[in-house]
């Protein structure tokens, strides 16, 4: 037995791409956004999309995209997809360890109730949303989950900063086109 998580190819293609270093906190989300586009345009999963990216200086990490569907794994939401590979990619399971840089998760919408869970285990400082959780349902009838009602001041209160609405209409127009598209909505028990 295995458990193996993935990019599609064009998003391995995608970010080899980019640039070594994106510095403005909005051009980071507008790429995270275009990321989450392409993945339910090309069929390749959800209108989802997370980035890692050094805080200070905006080096990327990596992208990584949601790939429930076409991985028959409910836990590969976007931002568990982006924080494994980020850990993999630098060889540590804890993005805050000693001597390590501050890494900042990028999303284009709020963390649902499992990602919102996985945040403070992973050792990101940063959260940076697009759009919120209620756009998010609205638009697309995903179900985000029983997430904590103050989830942004138990994120604060375990060091992580977060900085929400970063280019929040733009995100909305892809769960607008996502919700609009007839493609699956996959909530637990199809429900």
């Amino acid at each position: 037995m295995s458990c193996e998580i993935t990019l599609p190819d064009w998003a391995i293609a995608e970010n080899k791409l980019l640039p070594d270093r994106i510095e403005d906190l909005e051009d980071r989300m507008r790429a995270v956004i275009q990321f989450s586009r392409l993945n339910f345009e090309l069929d390749t999963g959800g209108p989802f999309a997370a980035g890692v990216f050094e805080k200070t200086t905006g080096e990327v990490v990596l992208i990584g995209v949601n790939r429930v569907v076409p991985m028959n794994m409910s836990s590969a939401h976007a931002e568990i997809v982006a924080i494994s590979l980020a850990q993999q990619k630098l060889q540590t399971f804890d993005l805050g360890g000693p001597g390590m840089p501050e890494y900042q998760l990028v999303v284009n919408g709020r963390p649902c109730a499992m990602c919102f869970g996985s945040i403070p285990w992973s050792g990101i400082r940063s959260l940076v949303v697009g759009a919120s959780g209620d756009q998010i349902e609205t638009l697309t009838g995903f179900d985000e989950g029983p997430i904590h009602p103050n989830w942004q001041a138990e994120l604060k209160r375990r060091g992580i900063e977060v900085v929400e609405g970063v280019l929040a209409d733009e995100a909305c127009e892809v769960f607008r086109d996502f919700g609009q598209s007839g493609q699956p909505i996959y909530n637990g028990r199809s429900g």
